[in-house]
């Protein structure tokens, strides 16, 4: 069975944006980018919610000129060969290949997905992987957290969900951001 694995890049006190909305602080550098799409191999699936969709869809035409990095080409490459499911209720269209949209996440269906599937998936964006935890699908995290304090705006995290984890890595970049990999524990049904 695959893995569902939620990777975020967060402040140091644990928001994916700052009250704003804003997220340029987490922009990865060369370093970091190149360490992300190496775990960003195994992904035949992205799972995402509308905001986070609309943001990495930039990918599907990015990184194809020779004004971009290979590092950025190389992602590229990566996000536009995996399958991608978006869960909305207002997405009508989307704007990229092997793209589909969902109305709403159902469990029962994703846990048929990782049954299903031959490479690993992603869940991506705040909401619906928070989502994913309280049903117990996730089996991994990637946390990147940002040498940034934000003061607030959207936790990467949900609240009232009580899970242990396992470090199974981690690593220090020279940007001062923090990698740690997490395998997931039993919940207590919290």
């Amino acid at each position: 069975m695959a893995k569902l694995i939620y990777s975020a890049i967060t402040s140091l006190d644990g928001y994916v944006e700052d009250a704003k909305g804003n997220f340029e602080w987490a922009a990865p550098d060369e370093e970091v980018h190149a360490f992300v799409n190496d775990l960003e191999r195994t992904i035949g699936t992205y799972l995402y919610g509308r905001r986070i969709y609309e943001t990495m869809v930039y990918w599907e035409t990015s990184g194809t000129g020779p004004d971009q990095s290979a590092v950025e080409r190389d992602y590229a490459g990566i996000w536009r060969a995996a399958e991608k499911v978006v869960f909305s209720t207002t997405l009508r269209q989307v704007s990229s290949e092997r793209t589909r949209i969902e109305t709403t996440f159902d469990p029962a269906a994703v846990r048929g997905l990782k049954a299903d599937a031959s490479a690993d998936l992603s869940v991506g964006g705040a909401e619906l992987a928070g989502e994913a935890i309280r049903a117990g699908l996730v089996d991994e995290i990637h946390l990147f957290a940002h040498p940034v304090i934000v003061g607030g705006g959207k936790p990467w995290l949900p609240d009232g969900v009580f899970v242990e984890l396992e470090l199974l890595d981690e690593r220090r970049f020279t940007s001062g951001v923090v990698s740690a990999h997490y395998r997931i524990g039993p919940s207590d049904g919290s």
